[in-house]
């Protein structure tokens, strides 16, 4: 098992709680543009607690989830326990175990980035149905559109070694297309947005891969220096976390 698929284990609480979900609009795109129906099997790769394969699995569809990760998917199973439609699996984005040609689209829900693209798209080739696509998920924080999150940024920047290696912005559009069929890649935005009280801004942070867990000399201080921006930036004791949904989707 690569670190990549260990790095959540212990933050599954937090991101439970915390991490934002995806707009619906998600859903109504695939439908537009992926032929996406109630009846369509769906793998969500690196599916994590369910954040994205609850939006499907409202949507009435059959949805496999496929995470490396025991506690994430332990998680997965739990949060989704009321959804018969779930199947949960232990795979990887390179080897989903799913057979050939048995789902009709993918999504990858702010997993992308942990892929070995190559390995991943042979793979997703395989269990592709003809005609199928596949849809990369992304809410990516905004960085500079308040103070609070300029603040925020500059926080990460500061007190997280790994921050800056492990960002997902990394993988750009460029790469992205690459990934899929040439004329076929398209992308699409939506807004989305968070509000947290400072309990909530503090599992936001620590349910990032890249934070500095307890014990780490660099863990409290960043948390004084979170409590102290909280206070400075808060309005009737809550702040804004905006999202940008980015969705790019294509065939193979």
């Amino acid at each position: 098992m690569s670190d990549s698929t260990r790095r959540f284990s212990s933050r599954v609480d937090n991101y439970v709680k915390y991490r934002p979900s995806y707009p619906p609009e998600v859903v109504g795109l695939l439908a537009a543009e992926c032929g996406l129906t109630p009846g369509a099997l769906v793998a969500d790769i690196g599916a994590g607690t369910g954040l994205l394969a609850e939006l499907l699995l409202k949507n009435g569809n059959r949805v496999f989830g496929v995470e490396p990760n025991r506690e994430m998917r332990a998680a997965g199973e739990r949060v989704l326990a009321d959804y018969p439609l779930y199947t949960s699996i232990d795979g990887t984005a390179e080897a989903t175990t799913l057979h050939d040609r048995s789902v009709d689209i993918i999504t990858a829900g702010q997993a992308f980035h942990w892929f070995d693209r190559e390995k991943a798209r042979v793979e997703f080739t395989r269990i592709l149905r003809l005609g199928g696509w596949v849809a990369l998920v992304w809410n990516e924080r905004r960085i500079d559109s308040t103070p609070f999150l300029a603040a925020y940024e500059q926080l990460l920047r500061t007190y997280s070694s790994a921050y800056e290696m492990l960002n997902h912005r990394h993988v750009d559009q460029q790469m992205i297309a690459a990934f899929f069929k040439a004329g076929t890649f398209s992308s699409q935005t939506f807004e989305n947005r968070q509000i947290f009280d400072f309990a909530g801004v503090k599992g936001r942070l620590l349910s990032s891969s890249y934070s500095p867990e307890p014990g780490q000399p660099t863990h409290q201080p960043m948390l004084d220096e979170l409590a102290a921006m909280f206070r400075a930036h808060q309005v009737d004791g809550s702040v804004a976390f905006e999202y940008d949904t980015s969705v790019y989707y294509g065939q193979l």
